[in-house]
């Protein structure tokens, strides 16, 4: 069944850098858009950022300048790099699949497990 899987989380201080890495198993990467969300303690799951299929890309205000999408698509692999991590960054970090935008909100239909990203001040 359609799969997607992140890595690449981890513990660094605040201004480092993490590359988070999600790699997809019978779901074609450039043919949906994909995504990159996160899970604040307390908080709800937020859109990061998304690349569709034509490699277009959003990011969310907060990590504009300092995070960008992208993807390998002969690897069909997704990429989210992470500069100048900010304490305010820490969270769960989700890649999705099939992702999709109703009003200001974004939904996806598959999702990965989830990497944890710590960010120490």
């Amino acid at each position: 069944r359609p799969q997607v899987l992140e890595s690449g989380g981890g513990s660094v201080q605040a201004g480092g850098s993490l590359r988070l890495s999600c790699t997809a198993t019978e779901l074609s990467m450039t043919s949906m858009i994909m995504g990159w969300f996160r899970q604040l303690p307390g908080k709800e799951r937020e859109v990061v950022a998304t690349i569709k299929g034509d490699g277009a890309t959003h990011r969310a205000d907060s990590v504009k300048g300092r995070f960008a999408i992208s993807r390998d698509d002969a690897a069909n692999t997704l990429f989210l790099q992470m500069d100048n991590l900010k304490p305010e960054d820490a969270a769960v970090y989700y890649c999705a699949a099939a992702c999709f935008q109703r009003g200001d909100e974004w939904f996806a239909i598959y999702w990965g497990q989830g990497t944890q990203v710590t960010v120490s001040s």
